[in-house]
């Protein structure tokens, strides 16, 4: 008597690719996750497997694309909507993809996004949450009339801390979003401090970007009307992200740098101070008749500078200006980004010449965090997120740790 082999194990997920030899990780996190209990398709094939009986087993696909697949985009929407119209689940796994064609492709109806290369147990993450039972629709209830109103808890004496590039490019923006993000996960005793971060680039401000946040209109608002500016209204031109960080971005639109002045700006940190234990400024690149008010009342002013010649001309500009206007250059903290590496004693000796023919401290300085980095912005993650373990994560947690520790130093002295 001969025995009959089992039938095979269903198919219960599928990657789509141009090639997903291209995607080493995803094919292993496929394996570990589903064993044989996956196939691979390919861009041309998707739609009309999808068709086919073998399909009814599916839960999810995988759609797995980089920059050469940006010039597709109509197809690749196409997979996703017929994809959901069969009722199956779809995780977007993109590498160099930029922005704008992510940004489609979620509207689309990607039930979740990943970036590529995978962090660590993401998919299995992301797997769990499509799985999930849908919870039940809660009972619809009249609204009140009038928008709803966010409630920030007032009371505090926030720290001020300003971020400002000396030179283009020199990553003042990176540094503030992953510096505030850093703040606001970092446990002091038995909870997170409260953190906003704050986009005082009015122009070409990049915050918004770099954590994919929605620009909201009420921020013009808030802007153009300080003087009835409260904690309300503050708090309804805040975005939230992942619910640990409150962001006050740019505007939608371009505005001019002198849209506020001095006065509006001191009230406007006052009530981002009132309800926040740490307020992150991210400054514009110009220097502004307002650039003396966040320099008086921040605790810390950061300056981010490179190892160039650039950045120390407009050191030695930035150190006579403020000198000639009697203001306090000694309160500003010099930090050099994309300092060189440890072995290099050529870098090292560079880096003495510079600060001390600039007469400044460059006692904290910044790995390059390479690729990378510019990956994590594209993406709209924080480096905790996307490159937990790169190096430049690790100094700018340092950082965070160092300054905690001085808050809580000042909370107690108060």
């Amino acid at each position: 008597m001969t025995s009959t082999p089992a039938d095979p194990a269903p198919i219960v997920a599928c990657t789509i690719s141009r090639d997903v030899q291209n995607f080493d990780l995803l094919i292993e996190d496929m394996e570990t996750l589903l064993g044989e209990g996956w196939g691979d398709l390919g861009f041309d094939e998707a739609l009309a497997f999808l068709t086919q009986p073998e399909a009814d087993s599916l839960e999810f696909v995988a759609m797995a694309i980089d920059a050469i697949d940006e010039g597709e985009l109509s197809l690749l929407a196409d997979i996703i909507r017929g994809t959901k119209g069969h009722g199956i689940k779809v995780i977007l796994i993109a590498e160099d993809v930029t922005p704008a064609s992510l940004h489609q492709l979620l509207r689309t109806g990607a039930d979740e996004f990943i970036p590529y290369p995978l962090p660590e147990g993401e998919l299995e993450a992301a797997v769990a949450r499509i799985r999930a039972p849908e919870p039940e629709p809660e009972p619809e209830t009249v609204p009140e009339s009038g928008p709803v109103k966010k409630k920030l808890t007032a009371g505090g004496n926030g720290v001020v801390i300003a971020v400002q590039g000396v030179s283009g490019g020199c990553g003042a923006t990176t540094l503030a979003v992953n510096l505030a993000y850093e703040l606001a996960t970092h446990k002091s005793g038995s909870k997170r401090p409260k953190v906003c971060l704050m986009d005082f680039g009015l122009q070409f401000g990049s915050v918004a970007t770099y954590l994919d946040l929605p620009r909201r209109e009420a921020v013009f608002e808030t802007l153009s009307d300080m003087d009835s500016a409260d904690g309300d209204s503050f708090g309804q031109a805040l975005v939230s992200f992942e619910d640990k960080l409150q962001v006050f971005t740019s505007p939608a639109d371009i505005l001019p740098l002198d849209i506020i002045g001095p006065t509006e700006v001191s009230k406007l940190l006052g009530i981002a101070r009132e309800h926040f234990d740490y307020v992150v400024i991210d400054m514009p690149g110009s220097l502004v008749h307002w650039t003396e008010t966040v320099l008086n009342e921040a605790q810390i002013f950061l300056a981010l500078v490179e190892l160039d010649m650039r950045s120390a001309q407009n050191t030695l500009r930035l150190k006579r200006m403020l000198q000639s206007e009697d203001l306090p250059f000694d309160k500003i903290r010099f930090a050099l980004n994309r300092a060189p590496k440890f072995t290099d004693l050529q870098g090292k000796s560079r880096v003495k010449r510079m600060a001390d023919s600039l007469g400044i401290s460059l006692d904290v300085q910044l790995p390059d965090g390479g690729r990378a980095v510019m990956q994590a912005c594209d993406h709209g993650l924080p480096l905790a997120s996307h490159a937990a373990k790169n190096p430049l994560r690790k100094e700018i947690v340092k950082l965070a740790e160092l300054l905690n520790a001085i808050g809580a130093d000042d909370a107690e002295a108060a």
